[in-house]
């Protein structure tokens, strides 16, 4: 019976195919010819795949792969953490970085601006209170403490606190009012406190720093510097009460507060072993803290910032970056001294 003139049709379009050369079956596109910069490669396993025809075309579902022409190269990335973008990425008027060992400096940038502090100057107010109070010590809130604007943690004139409570509320929660009822305790006045904390940062190598409260609200004729705040944080660290509060994430009090540290850095860079937070409308945004990684350990100031967080991590990672380049330095040139002295 013959054949339908359908399938009559179909049968010859699948002989012509079936006699048509192999690498012809499969389909073929386009290659342009500037998307092929270099010699084509052969994958792991395979032949050399074969050159682009003059036509311009290419013949997929081949033996050969193409992926190789897909392929672009990979340029080397280049370090961008150089002094002078450094400078220009962070949005800090003043910022230091100095080496936690022996208070070397790695970066710096306004170091010696003066600046309202802000609450960066409470690692002072803390360190007095430490030094001079027993944890179970009664602590009276006067009115005046208790009026203190934000951050607070709204103590109760009515009540009496534990000076461990208020400590650890000074350095996580930032309480102004814990402030001044620490100050009060210890001086009998916040001015009088203040004096002592001026004389507390003189006595630690801070010849640019006058304290007029307890905060570091912003107050006329107070101020700090990057490089003093990084040298009043390096020395308050060596004292192992101030270091294990200040690396606390959160603490709750006797009374049954939960204090949660505004150190953000804790919990987001690596190697963040504490630090103090602090802004004003004058000051804008200031931090000082202590890094470390390995064997290295550096102390970051900032002051000034309006882009805090992305400042800190800049001047962390350039800090350590260049804590190794000079190590290697270092290294290399006692090396060159050894081979000197062995040749002679």
């Amino acid at each position: 019976m013959p054949l339908p003139r359908q399938s009559f049709l179909l049968l010859l379009l699948c002989l012509a195919v079936a006699l048509l050369p192999t690498p012809l079956r499969a389909a073929r596109v386009p290659v342009l010819r500037d998307t092929v910069k270099r010699p084509l490669v052969p994958e792991q396993g395979q032949d050399r795949v074969a050159a682009v025809p003059a036509g311009g075309w290419i013949t997929l579902g081949s033996p050969h792969s193409i992926s190789a022409i897909k392929q672009r190269p990979r340029r080397p990335r280049r370090s961008t953490l150089s002094l002078a973008s450094v400078e220009r990425r962070i949005s800090a008027r003043s910022a230091i970085v100095i080496d936690a060992r022996t208070g070397e400096t790695i970066f710096a940038k306004n170091p010696d601006q003066p600046r309202q502090p802000a609450s960066t100057i409470k690692v002072l107010t803390s360190m007095i209170a430490i030094k001079s109070l027993k944890d179970t010590d009664p602590v009276g809130v006067s009115r005046h403490a208790s009026r203190m604007p934000r951050s607070k943690i709204y103590l109760d004139t009515r009540k009496r606190y534990k000076a461990d409570d208020l400590i650890n509320a000074v350095l996580l929660s930032s309480a102004n009012d814990a402030s001044v009822a620490l100050a009060e305790k210890i001086a009998g006045s916040e001015p009088e406190f203040a004096r002592m904390m001026t004389l507390r940062a003189r006595l630690w190598g801070a010849k640019n720093t006058i304290c007029r409260t307890a905060t570091g609200l912003t107050a006329r004729g107070q101020h700090s510097t990057a490089r003093d705040l990084a040298t009043i944080f390096r020395h308050a660290m060596r004292d192992r009460e101030f270091a294990s509060r200040v690396r606390q994430v959160e603490v709750r009090t006797s009374y049954g507060k939960l204090l949660r540290n505004h150190n953000r850095a804790l919990w987001r860079l690596k190697g963040a072993v504490g630090g103090k937070t602090g802004y004003t409308a004058a000051a804008r945004q200031t931090y000082v803290g202590q890094f470390t990684r390995g064997g290295d350990s550096i102390i970051v100031a900032i002051m000034g910032s309006e882009t805090m967080w992305d400042d800190l991590r800049t001047l962390v990672e350039y800090g350590f970056r260049r804590k190794r380049q000079i190590r290697l330095a270092r290294l290399e040139k006692k090396s060159n001294r050894q081979e000197v002295a062995r040749l002679n």
